[in-house]
């Protein structure tokens, strides 16, 4: 029986190309393969970014379709995640209409709340029924913007009511010696209306973020879209090793929270 620990998502590839490393799949066949074993380590979702054959990210419904039939009949039978963002299509209006055209719907799809259009992109898959994971960064350049965008969203419907949008925060600032500044989480959740919540940091924040959401006992992402190395500094070899490495940071420090009086305490 798995232990239970804090909900941990996988980035099975992201923005990584082959230059990267041999851990970062590339093939729907290779990311299927490396998207079991991450479920079988311990992940509870995957989010995947689909690629043409030239390694393009897409959002187009030929792209899009078929990476995710590959992942489900290879026994992925966790929620499956896409992202809609800039990096797969850059006109807003394009990105809306692509995701209208989706014949093969994800479990979730990621929308990021820095980027134009994200509030109308949100809308669209929530009205095709496609949960919707809004992510906001949490220190660093973007600054404070993003995420008052996502509040003055999330706050617009009526009642407040956003059952199927879970906040991803963006760990982006990190503290001397490679700790995530405490008091950002709170600080920045805070006065979000009741959503589930999810941290991830890219590189050197993933770790941190990681240990962060432990302590606040948020759901938690890893996986080689988001970081290359072990939490000693070993380069990964794999997704599967990353999600093992985070649900054991996870079982360790997941008992205590410390985040109390914001948001980040809604798992």
């Amino acid at each position: 029986m798995r232990a239970a620990g804090v909900p941990t998502v996988v980035s099975v590839n992201g923005s990584r190309g082959a230059a990267d490393g041999p851990a970062v799949p590339m093939s729907p066949q290779e990311l299927a393969e490396s998207a079991v074993r991450a479920v079988a380590a311990g992940a509870g979702e995957v989010l995947v970014h689909p690629r043409t054959p030239c390694g393009r990210e897409s959002l187009s419904p030929r792209v899009v379709g078929p990476v995710l039939e590959v992942l489900r009949g290879a026994g992925v039978g966790v929620p499956l995640a896409v992202p809609a963002s800039i990096g797969a299509e850059p006109d807003p209006a394009e990105r809306l209409a692509r995701v209208g055209a989706w014949r093969v719907l994800p479990d979730r799809a990621v929308v990021h709340f820095a980027e134009p259009g994200a509030a109308g992109l949100a809308e669209a898959l929530l009205e095709r029924g496609v949960p919707v994971d809004a992510v906001a960064p949490l220190g660093g350049e973007a600054g404070a913007e993003p995420l008052e965008r996502l509040r003055a969203w999330l706050v617009r419907s009526p009642g407040g009511d956003r059952g199927g949008v879970r906040v991803v925060a963006e760990i982006a600032a990190v503290a001397e010696g490679g700790r995530t500044a405490g008091p950002v989480l709170p600080a920045g959740l805070r006065g979000l209306p009741p959503q589930a919540v999810l941290l991830f940091g890219r590189d050197g924040a993933s770790w941190p973020a990681v240990r962060l959401a432990a302590r606040c006992g948020t759901a938690a992402r890893t996986g080689v879209g988001d970081v290359l190395h072990l939490p000693d500094g070993r380069p990964a070899r794999s997704n599967a090793e990353l999600v093992a490495a985070a649900r054991e940071l996870t079982l360790l420090r997941g008992a205590v929270r410390v985040c109390g009086g914001s948001g980040s305490d809604r798992a």
